[in-house]
């Protein structure tokens, strides 16, 4: 009777123990954004420049990401509201609020989101964020191929019976097209999973599953 309870609570460990590798694993490919860059949650200096909405349209938020705003605790604060309250700066009515000094914002659903500052004076001097959150990690759209140009399209055939126009004489002046610009990568997210850490938890739990396997035998 005890050999079968010690084996079904072995079990149970196995089980658990498999539960929490998934759920590490679907953790690993979030990332952590430090707001503007740095991670500094206050007034910009130029009172008429977006800077943390400029940060944002350059990256790519998606669900399970975090955003990481660091401020004095005693002296601000970050508001969670709606567009108008966005808008308006208005601090009254907040969705969430974060005083903590060191607030970190699970992002768990698509779409717009507003910060602004708990300070309302602070708030109309920019001191807010607007981040939209894509819909899916894995939902990856395959870029159309660009149409045809008129230069790639061969000319059609001269009608029978009729001569095909001779090429013009002379010398013809070739503009050769301008190599494209290389096009700036977008900038990598603080604490990012790399694919050495995702091999490697990949690794570890293959490990685990089968002595979780063989441990059932």
């Amino acid at each position: 009777m005890a050999q079968t309870s010690s084996r079904s609570n072995r079990k149970v460990f196995y089980i658990l123990g498999l539960f929490n590798i998934l759920m590490l694993l679907q953790n690993v490919n979030c990332c952590e954004y430090k707001v503007g860059g740095s991670g500094d949650w206050s007034v910009p200096l130029d009172d008429n420049a977006n800077n943390y909405n400029q940060w944002a349209e350059r990256s790519r938020f998606q669900i399970g990401d975090t955003l990481s705003f660091n401020y004095p605790a005693d002296k601000d604060s970050v508001l969670l509201v709606n567009k108008e309250d966005f808008d308006n700066c208005n601090t009254a009515s907040p969705i969430e609020k974060y005083c903590d000094g060191h607030s970190v914002v699970k992002l768990n659903h698509s779409g717009p989101l507003y910060f602004i500052s708990g300070v309302h004076d602070n708030c109309t001097k920019n001191q807010k964020l607007h981040v939209v959150v894509m819909a899916d990690r894995s939902n990856k759209t395959a870029a159309s191929p660009p149409p045809p140009s008129a230069d790639d399209v061969p000319p059609s055939p001269a009608p029978s019976g009729e001569e095909a126009p001779s090429p013009p004489t002379g010398s013809v002046e070739i503009n050769p097209t301008p190599a494209p610009s290389q096009e700036s990568s977008p900038p990598t997210p603080k604490n990012g999973a790399s694919s050495i850490v995702t091999s490697f938890v990949g690794s570890t739990a293959a490990f685990i599953g089968s002595s979780i396997i063989l441990g059932f035998r």
